[in-house]
């Protein structure tokens, strides 16, 4: 073989490395600069004590639910284009949380530390409160909190179904009690789950029954009017 040819490749290697470097250098300069909305509730005593949910401008999320001993866990998750913009639009409506102060100031029951966090490069925006009146806010917790019922859902469903199907009937109607609440952000993503719970045969028939009317229920409903968007008295 031509030795020129082997002395070569090195070379030829190398320039390719160093043009596909050039070519992703944007992209990933461009992920780093999107900005990215966290929601963190912290309550000693409760289950879960900690709840921290984050959001990136770019498609990408994740959720850490657990107890306050138990080491960080965060997972990813799916969620659509329209609740993305929802939380990004309330967000602004906050200043991205810059300057804002939240918390009533009152003498109330405590509620839960709650944060909202903005980061975007190096600008960190944050603000906390236990209760707030501020309506923007309320909304936005109330889109977060409901993907925290609607991850505690999801994962209930595929845990029984897996492990224990006779208590998929109870697991359903904790989803349905959910489901009446309008608070899910997007319900449609626990379609195939449910799905799966009512071809099972191994599961009983009043389970799956109701795992088909649940999933009929949810796509007659349709994704627009199953946003978590509308104005609640929520702290």
């Amino acid at each position: 073989m031509n030795s020129s040819y082997l002395s070569s490749r090195p070379f030829r290697w190398s320039a390719v490395f160093s043009l596909a470097a050039v070519l992703m250098l944007p992209l990933l300069l461009q992920a780093a600069d999107d900005a990215t909305i966290t929601y963190r509730r912290v309550f000693k005593g409760s289950n879960p004590e900690f709840i921290e949910i984050k959001v990136s401008e770019a498609g990408t999320a994740s959720y850490d639910i657990r107890q306050l001993n138990e080491d960080a866990d965060p997972q990813p998750f799916q969620l659509g284009d329209t609740i993305r913009a929802r939380i990004f639009e309330l967000a602004g409506e906050l200043h991205n949380f810059a300057g804002v102060d939240l918390d009533v100031h009152r003498r109330i029951a405590d509620l839960g530390q709650k944060t909202l966090r903005y980061e975007k490069g190096g600008e960190v925006h944050e603000a906390r409160y236990n209760y707030t009146l501020n309506r923007s806010a309320q909304q936005l917790a109330l889109i977060f909190e409901g993907f925290f019922q609607q991850q505690r859902d999801l994962t209930l469903l595929e845990q029984r179904l897996k492990y224990d199907r006779l208590g998929v009937n109870d697991a359903l109607h904790q989803f349905e009690d959910d489901l009446g609440q309008r608070t899910l952000p997007e319900p449609e993503r626990l379609l195939p789950v449910l799905d799966r719970i009512g071809a099972d045969s191994r599961v009983v028939e009043v389970a799956r029954q109701l795992a088909r009317a649940l999933a009929e229920r949810i796509r007659a409903t349709g994704p627009a009017d199953n946003t978590a968007s509308q104005p609640a008295n929520h702290p």
